[in-house]
């Protein structure tokens, strides 16, 4: 596992600078120009270019390393997490504009939001006052309760230099737009997904190899509960010196990330970046069952739709399919074992996000080669592609399939600080 982490850290660094950044002009339509799907770049919020006079090309200051996004199409708006910026932007779908930042800054104004400092047994090592006065890096996020609420992880408390300590996930009232409650995790947590009814949160650790299992079965933010802290495989050891920079990129075990429930929330797949394989949890007996094996490595994230689950390949650029149900009656009597009914497509080297609003049509956000792939999910071929700002890396698509919305992070040589909206049209 070190070689194939070592060779994925070399992959990063070697992407990062083998690709010309990307600035793409407004209006810019994909490729081929005949295709079955059609996008253009329709609206774009940016923070590199505050002097632009094109329509539709808006400069804010709040899009600060965008990392994800989330639509929240019965409300008409979305969110983008902005990781450097502590802050989540709302923005209207319907006219585009700017309702609200949301700042993720705790200090002694608003200790109301914990309930709990504690996550099971894990300890706090750095020395300050009060561990819950920090600010949250936005990573991921996930609707529960019909969109009631939106979850949002942080990659790490800002006084955890090296994310080795309990980070924390907080609640947001999507009727108010306003954080109503923080509950602390496990390390470096990055994924998090509700199951379809609506009972339990996951919450997918990328620092340590373990999932954190939630109970959200009522409809009170306040009464919601940690049920367990469920390891993946062993545990990694939070052991790193705590007066030098730790890369938690490459020193976090399994990378776990792509995380989803099966539609009938019996079972939870997560997969490992780092590693090999989805681990497999049930839901109802809340154990770890092992991991199945099979696919590509590397795998970033996965999406269930439909009767299918497509994986994202983030290493070797492809994206993968095979029957849900049939993963899991496998699983079921052959966990630990290679799965080999995959049906596979290449969409470039860097594939991160995938979306799909009706299953017909597969979006990927290809980050290495700064694009958006759509995939025809019948046969599993591409047919359209378009430019996107270096380097894309999170994405959503509105229920109705209209519109595609993609963030640009950015990497550590430039980059990023944007999102853009592809209107979509279909033949």
């Amino acid at each position: 596992m070190k070689f194939l982490l070592s060779l994925c850290c070399v992959y990063f660094i070697f992407v990062s600078h083998s690709y010309a950044q990307t600035r793409v002009n407004m209006g810019t339509k994909s490729t081929p120009v005949d295709s079955e799907v059609s996008l253009t770049l329709y609206k774009r919020f940016q923070r590199y270019n505050a002097s632009s006079k094109t329509a539709g090309d808006v400069y804010d200051e709040h899009i600060n390393s965008p990392k994800s996004v989330n639509i929240l199409d019965s409300k008409r708006k979305f969110y983008v997490h902005s990781l450097e910026g502590c802050e989540t932007v709302v923005y209207n779908l319907d006219n585009f504009q700017r309702i609200k930042v949301i700042k993720h800054k705790f200090d002694k104004s608003n200790q109301n939001l914990f309930k709990e400092t504690n996550y099971f047994d894990y300890k706090f090592r750095s020395k300050v006052d009060n561990y819950n006065h920090f600010q949250g890096k936005p990573v991921e996020s996930c609707f529960s309760h019909n969109g009631k609420y939106l979850w949002v992880t942080y990659y790490r408390r800002t006084y955890d230099q090296n994310a080795a300590e309990p980070s924390a996930v907080c609640i947001i009232d999507t009727d108010k737009d306003e954080i109503v409650r923080v509950m602390p995790t496990a390390p470096l947590p990055k994924m998090i997904a509700c199951s379809p009814d609506n009972k339990m949160i996951a919450i997918t650790h990328w620092g340590d190899n373990t999932v954190g299992l939630v109970d959200v079965s009522g409809t009170d933010a306040q009464q919601f509960k940690h049920i367990k802290n469920l390891v993946i495989d062993k545990q990694l050891a939070m052991n790193f010196s705590t007066s030098a920079h730790v890369d938690r990129d490459a020193n976090c075990g399994h990378c776990l990330r792509g995380t989803v429930f099966t539609p009938d929330s019996k079972y939870l797949l997560v997969g490992k970046m780092a590693s090999d394989g989805i681990a497999v949890i049930n839901t109802s007996t809340k154990t770890y069952m092992g991991t199945v094996t099979g696919m590509k490595n590397n795998i970033r994230h996965l999406v269930i739709s439909g009767d299918y689950l497509y994986l994202s390949i983030n290493k070797f650029g492809y994206v993968q399919r095979c029957n849900w149900k049939d993963f899991i009656k496998y699983a079921e009597t052959n966990i630990n074992t290679a799965y080999k009914s995959w049906k596979e497509v290449s969409v470039g080297t860097g594939a991160r996000t995938i979306a799909t609003n009706d299953g017909k049509y597969i979006f990927a956000a290809v980050n290495s080669q700064s694009k958006i792939a759509v995939v025809r999910a019948a046969d599993m071929k591409v047919v359209a592609e378009i430019k996107a700002d270096s380097y894309p890396v999170g994405m959503d698509i509105s229920a109705d399939g209209k519109y595609v919305i993609v963030t640009a992070q950015g990497k550590s040589g430039g980059g990023g600080n944007s999102v853009m909206v592809y209107s979509v049209s279909y033949k």
